[in-house]
This record gives structure tokens, C-alpha cells and sequence, in this order.
């Protein structure tokens, strides 16, 4: 317990995370509502308490202590985070505002004798019962802390997809103004002059930020200006690194355009984003944005733990990188064998499994995160590797 801004007693839940001075810092924005102070925005008690369980925060109240008592598991303590999200920051909880618990939810029976909360020790709101690391159990500092960024909006709207080779595209670049901005010298009826080193020319075909292009639609097929388009190459073919089985083409994003004018039968447009070099020819889709899936990193998949290598006989599997890199690490984006259509969602984390040989149990990798779902494949960021990943390599969901 720890007494704040001139006296007003908070409810604190002291863990362990990685960033303690944000967590030390208490909100400023302290404002009443109802009886008591409070740097939320409580919504009101359900109306109907028979059938949903609430509870009314007191001094002293941590939701560790509110998990153990209510759940029966100090470690539980997320989802009550998770059921009122009008809470910014699980380190501060303020007397008198309401915390829905779930329906009709009876207090566990496993309070100890002379104890206000699950045996806590009055200072950290910890259950001694539950001090012991247990395998596979999250602890206090690893489910902590708050949902982060999984990613980058470049990991996804500079990677890409996979699928059946064919597909078609509405649009594409089909010129752009430097193409037309050398000298032509004329005199009368003669021919161009060219001179002793060749026509006099301007050229850029590695064309970036800020360079103005021209599209092949216009008025007539629907174009409008301020419209957004995503700039796509097809690249390479991709065979299944397990079946060995093609199952289509990569088509890259490149970067992005916005339209600025509409002819009837043709488009002016600006780069707005280059990710590689944008070309003459390349086609476009219409741009979908997609937020970065936000996660709570936690402790990996304990090393003595490893799933069961039949588990993983037709589990997901990693089959293509960009570049055709081979030897893989934390922060590479990479290309999954599942998607939607398998229920795959943005914010999914497997855990990476090398195959061993007979006899011998799957080896923990590392973990990658899924960032963007396509129909039959995903767009995933590893964010932790102990050994170099490979294509191939296997996914158990975590």
C-alpha cells in the first residue's frame, strides 16, 4: 500500500515488469466521480447484481489479492484486468470504483486464517502460497505487464502475401513525368538531333517518395482522388518446404499511392510510401489498413517442457522469408503455412519447435508472433529466437 497525491490512499498492485518508472508513476488526472476520487472512468454498476458479479474497490484491494479471492488463483488476475478495460493501467485501482468479476461468481474458500487478501504480506498484495515459480505457470512479472506492439505498421505494409499464382489487379503504373522531361531538338522537317553521345534524355526508373506516376484507370472505371492504392510486384514462386509442393507466388508490397486527379481514361497519383524501389509496371490493389495486433509478451515455452513430437507431425511450419534468407533471428518477418481459413488470427503467438532426431524430443527455438492474416497464409514477426530459425522449422500455438 502506498499513499499518493496528498494523501489519497490508492489500491496498488505491486509486480514485477520491465518498465518500473512508468508503473511508479501514478496518473495526475485525478478527478471525482460520485464519492471518491478516481483517474478513470468507471461506468456504472450493472443494474442487475443477481446475475453479474461486481465489486466495489476498498483501500487495501490489489487485483492479485481479488483474483485469489474471488477465482482462486492470484494468477488469474488478467481477467479481471481484461473485463473492465476502463482501467489504463493495472498497476492503480482506486477505492469505490466498480470491477465487474463475471456472472454469478462465488468467492473462493481459500482465504488464510487473519488475512485480508489471499495472505498477503500488507506490502507488495503477493500470496506467499503462490510465491514458488511453477513450469508453464506465468508469473507475477511476466503477465504484468501491458499489451505492446506485436510489430511494426512496416512489417506488415511492407511485406506482402502468398497466393495462387494469376491473381489479378484492377490497376498499375503506367508511366511517370520523367519520362518526358529530356529535350527533344527539332528543326523543321529534320529529325531529332541527337548528338555525338545519343538522344538528350531524362530517366529515373527507380522511382521513391514524392514522385508522380501515372495509372491506367480514370474516371470511367471508378478512380477518385484521394483514393489509396497499394503498390504490388510479383516476385518469387514458393514451394511448400515440407511437401514440397508449389503453393503459389509471393506478391510483395512495394508502397503505397495516393490519387491526387482522375482523367476520363487515366490517373495522376503521388508516392505516399516506398518500401522498395516503385517501378514502371508495377500493378496495384486498394490499400486496407490493418492495425498492429497488440500482445502481452510473456516467458517462453519452458526449455524441459517441450510439446510432444507427434504433436507436431502436421503442425503449421514456416515456409518462406523475404530475400530467400536463410539463417533466421529475432525481429525477421516471415511467411506461415496457415491462415484464415484455419483460423488463424492477427496476435496469435506459436512457439518455434526444431524436429530431433528418433527418440528424442522437439527442440525449443524461439517464438513468433502472427501479424497479418490472408486466406491459406500469415505474415509473422519472430520476436525471440535462442537459435537461428530455419523454413521448416515448426509452430505450436502458445
Amino acid at each position: 500500500m502506498r499513499v499518493r497525491l496528498s494523501g489519497f490512499v490508492l489500491a496498488w498492485l505491486v509486480l514485477a515488469v520491465p518498465c518500473l518508472d512508468a508503473a511508479d508513476r501514478p496518473p495526475q488526472d485525478l478527478h471525482r466521480v460520485g464519492d471518491h476520487w478516481t483517474a478513470w472512468n468507471p461506468p456504472e454498476p450493472p443494474p442487475n447484481p443477481q446475475t453479474t458479479q461486481t465489486h466495489i474497490i476498498v483501500k487495501g484491494d490489489t487485483l492479485w489479492d481479488l483474483a485469489a479471492h474471488y477465482y482462486g488463483n492470484p494468477y488469474l488476475w488478467p481477467q479481471i484486468w481484461e473485463k473492465n478495460q476502463y482501467i489504463l493501467d493495472a498497476h492503480w485501482i482506486y477505492p469505490g470504483d466498480p470491477l465487474v468479476l463475471g456472472p454469478e461468481v462465488a468467492p473462493a474458500d481459500n482465504l488464510a486464517e487473519g488475512t485480508d487478501g489471499a495472505g498477503t504480506d500488507g506490502e507488495t498484495g503477493e500470496s506467499e502460497e503462490f510465491t514458488a515459480p511453477v513450469p508453464g505457470v506465468l508469473t507475477p512479472s511476466a503477465a504484468a505487464g501491458s499489451p505492446v506492439p506485436l510489430g511494426s505498421e512496416s512489417d506488415i505494409y511492407c511485406s506482402g502475401y502468398i497466393a495462387p499464382e494469376g491473381q489479378e489487379f484492377p490497376y498499375a503504373i503506367v508511366g511517370t513525368e520523367y519520362e518526358r522531361l529530356g529535350p527533344e531538338f527539332k528543326m523543321g522537317s529534320q529529325p531529332d538531333i541527337t548528338g555525338a553521345y545519343g538522344r538528350v534524355d531524362t530517366a529515373k526508373y527507380d522511382l521513391s517518395t514524392g514522385d508522380i506516376v501515372y495509372l491506367d484507370g480514370g474516371r470511367a472505371r471508378g478512380l477518385v482522388p484521394g483514393s489509396l492504392f497499394t503498390v504490388v510486384n510479383p516476385e518469387a514462386r514458393v514451394v511448400h518446404p515440407v511437401t514440397r509442393q508449389a503453393v503459389g507466388r509471393y506478391y510483395h508490397y512495394v508502397g503505397r499511392v495516393r490519387i491526387l486527379s482522375v482523367q476520363e481514361n487515366t490517373a495522376i497519383a503521388e508516392i505516399v510510401q516506398a518500401c522498395d524501389p516503385v517501378h514502371v509496371g508495377d500493378i496495384l490493389q486498394p490499400f486496407e489498413p490493418e492495425p498492429v495486433p497488440l500482445g502481452r509478451v510473456t516467458a517462453m515455452r519452458p526449455l524441459n517442457y517441450p510439446a510432444p513430437a507427434e504433436k507436431l507431425a502436421d503442425s503449421p511450419v514456416i515456409m518462406f522469408s523475404i530475400d530467400d534468407v536463410i539463417s533466421l533471428g529475432q525481429d525477421h518477418v516471415v511467411y506461415i503455412d496457415r491462415g484464415a481459413d484455419q483460423d488463424v488470427t492477427p496476435g496469435d503467438i506459436y512457439t518455434i519447435y526444431r524436429t530431433n532426431r528418433d527418440g528424442l524430443p522437439p527442440i525449443v527455438i524461439g517464438e513468433l508472433a502472427v501479424l497479418s492474416v490472408h486466406k491459406s497464409s500469415s505474415v509473422a514477426k519472430i520476436i525471440e529466437s535462442r537459435y537461428p530459425v530455419y523454413i521448416g522449422d515448426r509452430l505450436d500455438l502458445k
